[in-house]
């Protein structure tokens, strides 16, 4: 935002109307067939890189089988990725301007597609791994380059239709993820499952390349933060860990997360006050200054992790409870995309003709009434009641993701639109994280409320519990296989009562969010024009 010599416009307010300034890059938008190509190609990289966030969640156990460890051991292929993911994603804003957007995003993907097979050919953990790492690393800049490149391939009236298509790749990839990866476990070998990157790679690096070489961005030489970069390091990774192993070791009862928490903490409290005062910051802290991508961020990303939370809440939900395979769990999830898909075009047209505070407002208002609907819920569900809101959110995640979108990055200039782009991203991701942590360990301690609550109605002086434990050894079942039964039946409806518990507190801060929308200012163009205005 603004520094000590230059003054930039408010994010939140509509910039100054001067006709000028709207396209100093002066590169023109693409059009016909080289807009259509440089789409896709920009959106296949997209989800490439969001599906390999999700496609080895359901692959832990054949992984972790080969390489001859455990599963705990197996999920650190996801966190790996993750923790390098996060760190790389705000370095977004100096690569490109020590590289330039064209040459960085080009090289990521190509990276990507080495460290993809590096995945694929590992011989143990450790190998897996460190290629992991440098898979997670390298992708960081791909999802806010590809926004970037793709709002400067439209006119200023039809961003908002870029970023319709830009999301959806980001709304299909995560459902995509779990059943793709699902299916080539059972029916290939799990290494597939990142070999499936290096063809998509290719053509994705060889067709950009083609189409924007000639459209690259300015450079110039800084000097890199190393502290601000050190900082990162530590307290990100130290957060990741705390989440990762929380639940394993007790939380704060083990001092081992109670020193990755002091270190996360003063890690990112070090990393704030040297980020404020750095003359060529690794994150530009200076962004929050503005209304509209300070409040935008903070509404995407809350609700993106309670959004996360519940994706990893109702699969483990609808196994352990409901007693549905791997395989039903990612098709009842699976239809969240279909409205996703078939509406994102028409709130990309629209957008410029609304006011964007109120598509997002109806987004969370849907967020929260499906998660009402879910709250219902009960141990006999049909799948017609599953599907039902599934379907429902499909239509919240096509005006969630647009909307707030052109909000964060409305008034924005320029040079602005990759280090903005690539904060809101790093931060969305980590209440993702958090938002997954949460959720899992706040299920596990209510439904142990649930069932110590449901255990003190089962006493023989309970004429209701007396019955059903006659009933039972009636039907031919011993005394201790009845008790047996009954035990199991109190533990799945404490299961079902937690996850009742999650989708309801998971409402109510949806509608709670709705107040951060409004916090921000409106755009020219209902947000969506403006936010690439400066393209």
């Amino acid at each position: 935002m603004a520094n000590s010599t230059t003054a930039t416009p408010d994010a939140g307010a509509a910039p100054a109307p001067k006709p000028a300034p709207a396209r100093p890059a002066a590169h023109p938008p693409l059009t016909g067939g080289k807009l259509i190509l440089g789409t896709i190609a920009l959106s296949l990289a997209t989800f490439m890189n969001v599906l390999d966030s999700s496609i080895a969640n359901v692959s832990i156990p054949a992984i972790s089988g080969d390489l001859g460890v455990s599963p705990n051991q197996g999920t650190w292929v996801i966190t790996s990725f993750a923790v390098a993911n996060a760190i790389s994603v705000p370095l977004t804003g100096w690569l490109t301007t020590r590289f330039g957007a064209v040459r960085l995003f080009v090289l990521s993907i190509l990276l990507f597609v080495v460290s993809s097979w590096l995945c694929g050919v590992a011989p143990n953990l450790e190998t897996l791994l460190a290629a992991r790492v440098l898979q997670g690393a390298v992708a960081g800049p791909m999802i806010p380059l590809s926004q970037a490149l793709l709002l400067a391939s439209y006119p200023p009236a039809r961003s908002s239709m870029a970023l319709a298509l830009w999301g959806m790749t980001t709304l299909v990839a995560p459902i995509m993820g779990p059943l793709l990866g699902g299916w080539i476990s059972d029916n290939m070998t799990w290494p597939w499952i990142f070999y499936i990157n290096v063809p998509i790679g290719i053509v994705t690096a060889w067709v950009t390349w083609s189409i924007y070489r000639d459209r690259e961005t300015p450079t110039k030489m800084l000097p890199i933060d190393r502290i601000g970069l050190a900082l990162l390091v530590i307290w990100v990774g130290s957060m990741q860990l705390m989440l990762d192993k929380g639940k394993e070791l007790d939380w704060f009862h083990s001092g081992v997360i109670v020193a990755l928490g002091v270190t996360a903490v003063v890690g990112f409290l070090f990393f704030l006050a040297w980020e404020l005062y750095e003359k060529h910051p690794i994150v530009d802290i200076h962004l929050f200054k503005g209304r509209n991508f300070a409040a935008g961020v903070v509404a995407i990303s809350v609700a993106y992790g309670l959004f996360f939370g519940n994706l990893v809440i109702l699969p483990l939900w609808l196994q352990t409870i409901v007693g549905y395979t791997a395989t039903d769990a990612g098709l009842v999830t699976a239809p969240v995309g279909i409205f996703a898909i078939i509406l994102s075009p028409i709130i990309g047209r629209a957008l410029p003709k609304v006011d964007a505070r109120w598509v997002a407002t109806t987004a969370f208002i849907t967020f929260g009434a499906v998660s009402f609907m879910r709250a219902g819920f009960t141990t006999g569900v049909d799948t017609r009641a599953l599907v039902i809101p599934t379907l429902i959110q499909g239509a919240a995640m096509a005006m969630f993701f647009i909307p707030l979108t052109s909000i964060i990055l409305s008034g924005q200039p320029p040079e602005k639109i990759p280090a903005a782009s690539g904060l809101s991203n790093f931060v969305r991701i980590t209440f993702g994280a958090i938002g997954a942590s949460i959720s899992t360990t706040v299920w596990e301690n209510r439904s142990a409320l649930h069932h110590a609550q449901l255990v003190e109605q089962i006493n023989p002086y309970n004429p209701a519990y007396q019955a059903q434990l006659d009933h039972l050894m009636e039907m031919g079942m011993s005394k201790m296989q009845a008790i047996g039964l009954i035990e199991r039946n109190i533990s799945l409806q404490a299961s079902m009562l937690g996850a009742n518990d999650i989708f309801w507190i998971s409402g109510v801060l949806f509608f709670a969010l709705i107040g951060f929308v409004w916090l921000t200012k409106r755009a020219k163009g209902g947000g969506g024009a403006d936010a690439a205005g400066a393209h």
